[in-house]
């Protein structure tokens, strides 16, 4: 097997740093595009950058719409293609106007690394998302046992994931310090919790029900009354594992200390859900939960901004673009409304419209 090419290990490692450092990518975005990168090289035999030939671009494309999933054994969908080209298509791009490169790739070249506008399409369309439902999730609380401190903790885990759409790896980072169950918020300041773009801000519990603020306010009496953790300890401490007399690793109470990473917080989920036989939803599959109950409570743009806000979204077309769905049945009962005599908008609720529709048509231009 050929060995990598020298320049080229260079010059990625130049465009992380890039990346970084400019362009603000958080890590698992930039781990994305050193592997769509890598492949490309894997594809090209590690030939050196400064021997591109758009006829490496064609070929590339036609090389992945032929590759199967490793796990599934199916052709690689036409999003992961999409996003593998889009990364690599970037890279060439921010090649061309590189020093010592500019005389051997044209900004132009990248182009090539496009999908057919059909293929794209199928790429980039938006399907429907499944959402779970405040009613699932409490059943699967209801269901979840709660004897033992980690079984409190898996328990007092999801039911705050729910009140707060924080993500896995903030709720992995969080420290009691950050909690105040007066003000019922959850500070996520960004020097010490893992927010997404590192951004500071408060989130404040959304109205979800009496039993996941219970359920998660028992947790935090528990951790400072019986185990007198203190504000700098973790809020979800890691699980002590032992050896048992068994000569098998089993879990032993708690640790104060934080995971490594989100991935515990995920195998919680999976297996909370599959104990209460009800499909797996991931965690991030909350925020979805939550956008659509602020699109029943909320009653004007300003109580929608606010729910945005609290999500951690700077614009509240972020909610409308990413998260908000409409489900079939609410589809259904809109369109039956708009057969109703006109009702006047309001003129905030019009303007909101309007960048909203000003937002649709620039990234249609921009998928184009």
């Amino acid at each position: 097997m050929k060995k990598e090419c020298r320049n080229n290990v260079r010059v990625i490692h130049d465009f992380v740093v890039f990346s970084a450092e400019a362009k603000r990518l958080s890590e698992s975005s930039i781990d994305g595009i050193t592997k769509a990168i890598n492949r490309f090289e894997e594809y090209t035999n590690y030939k050196d950058f400064k021997k591109f030939h758009f006829q490496q671009a064609v070929g590339f494309k036609k090389f992945l719409l032929k590759q199967k999933n490793v796990a599934t054994g199916k052709p690689l969908s036409k999003a992961t293609i999409h996003t593998t080209l889009r990364h690599i298509k970037t890279f060439v791009q921010w090649l061309s106007m590189q020093s010592g490169y500019r005389s051997y790739i044209n900004y132009s070249d990248a182009d090539y690394f496009n999908l057919s506008k059909k293929d794209a399409k199928i790429a980039t369309a938006k399907r429907k998302k499944r959402i779970p439902a405040i009613e699932q999730i409490d059943q699967v609380l209801n269901a979840m046992p709660s004897v033992t401190n980690v079984e409190m903790r898996d328990r007092a885990l999801i039911a705050f994931t729910l009140l707060t759409g924080a993500r896995d790896s903030a709720i992995a980072s969080a420290k009691l310090k950050h909690i105040d169950l007066d003000e019922r918020s959850f500070y996520q300041d960004a020097r010490e919790v893992k927010t997404k773009f590192s951004k500071t801000f408060s989130t404040y519990f959304f109205p979800v029900g009496d039993q996941p603020l219970n359920i998660f306010t028992e947790w935090v009496d528990y951790l400072t009354k019986e185990l007198s953790f203190g504000p700098e300890d973790p809020l979800f401490p890691k699980t002590k594992v032992q050896n048992s007399r068994n000569r098998k690793f089993e879990a032993m109470g708690l640790e104060r200390e934080h995971w490594a990473t989100a991935g515990p917080i995920r195998r919680i989920f999976k297996e909370a859900f599959k104990s209460a036989d009800i499909a797996y939803y991931k965690p991030h599959s909350f925020r979805d939960t939550l956008i659509r109950l602020g699109e029943r409570l909320c009653r004007s743009p300003e109580e929608f901004k606010a729910w945005s806000q609290n999500l951690g979204h700077e614009s509240v077309l972020t909610s409308f673009y990413s998260y908000g769905v409409v489900d079939d049945d609410k589809q259904a009962e809109l369109l039956r409304k708009l057969a109703a005599p006109v009702v006047k908008t309001s003129p905030d609720m019009e303007e909101q419209f309007k960048q909203f529709l000003k937002f649709q048509e620039m990234m249609g231009n921009n998928s184009g």
